[in-house]
């Protein structure tokens, strides 16, 4: 029985103070007490070492192997349980699609209708067959019938999408809600960046990450954020770190993994999921410009924390110092600056 002189061993132990000093110990009873020296030569000697010390590292690695078997299994079983729920999502959209096909649903992209792809139960009007030149859409909406009408609304939402184009994507898909974090996303996760005071200490922060909450506190300051999530997480997947004793950082599993978040809690900003970038959201991931805007944002969230100028501030106040050095003669006691 391996551990029926754990007792005694430990005892031992932390008597003489080390691995060192044990081994020590152990060969000088060999030595004092029985004739494993003298009754063998060096070899012999060597030999019955190396075969104990060998014993034991089969066990070691025998425990890793179970170790490392045991973690690609369960690797292996949550990667068969997402390719599960992907197919039964892809099915659903499969359903509701057909569903939508045999009921006569047509759906208007942003370029409106496509004549092409229009089923043949909706049939277009005489008006609009093979014209020479594509007729205006004042016309459309003006002509008789309910096609006519419906090209009209086509063509508005064309003008929208347009609009919509012109604005810039999210940055890294997320956002910054002012004084509290900046977050961006991927389709499986969120992860928030939290500005705390230097020298916080993981004692100092109290967090509850729950199914359909979250709360970020100071236990001496006030309270981050309290409140719902926008939707479920998976706990046992989401963590929370303290990096360099002045940000926290969150990675927050998504329940439903085949969803974009337009915010992080209910009542938060929320950004156009229209405009989010499918590829790249992960901030190691991004381009060099977004990476750089989305780091940027970092900065200036955690600069007012600690009551410091941004990034753009500090750049107003450089360019006024160097100013004021090349003019030594100007008095700028009275001045007041923007």
């Amino acid at each position: 029985n391996d551990d029926r002189f754990d007792g005694m061993f430990m005892n031992l132990a932390q008597q003489v103070r080390g691995i060192d000093p044990l081994l020590d110990t152990f060969f000088g009873f060999l030595r004092r007490k029985t004739d494993f020296f003298t009754g063998a030569d060096d070899q012999q000697a060597m030999k019955k070492v190396m075969e104990a010390l060998m014993k034991q590292k089969k066990f070691v690695d025998d425990d890793k192997k179970k170790a490392e078997e045991k973690k690609a299994k369960k690797a292996k079983e949550a990667a068969a349980l997402k390719a599960k729920k992907e197919k039964k999502e892809k099915e659903r959209l499969a359903k509701e699609a057909a569903k939508d096909k045999d009921d006569g649903v047509v759906e208007l992209g942003s370029d409106g209708f496509d004549l092409d792809t229009v089923p043949a139960a909706v049939p277009a009007p005489a008006s609009t067959q093979s014209p020479p030149n594509p007729p205006k859409t004042e016309t459309k909406e003006k002509g008789d019938g309910g096609e006519g009408e419906g090209e009209g609304e086509g063509e508005g939402g064309k003008d929208e999408g347009e609009e919509s184009d012109g604005e810039p994507p999210p940055p890294g898909n997320g956002g910054t809600v002012e004084g509290k974090y900046v977050w961006t996303q991927t389709l499986q996760e969120l992860s928030l960046a939290v500005a705390v005071p230097p020298g916080t200490k993981g004692r100092d922060v109290n967090v509850v990450i729950g199914k359909s909450k979250l709360k970020i506190a100071l236990k001496n300051g006030p309270t981050i954020v309290d409140a719902p999530l926008h939707k479920p997480i998976i706990i046992d997947d989401s963590f929370w770190t303290l990096e360099d004793g002045c940000q926290l950082q969150f990675s927050l599993s998504k329940s439903n993994q085949m969803e974009w978040w337009p915010c992080v809690c209910e009542g938060d900003p929320k950004i156009n999921t229209q405009k989010v970038q499918p590829e790249n959201s992960k901030l190691a991931d991004l381009d060099g410009e977004t990476r750089q805007t989305v780091e940027k944002m970092m900065f200036d969230q955690r600069q007012k924390a600690m009551g410091k100028p941004t990034a753009d501030e500090q750049k107003k106040i450089d360019i006024m110092d160097k100013f004021k050095s090349q003019h030594p003669e100007m008095d700028f006691s009275k001045a007041k600056f923007t």
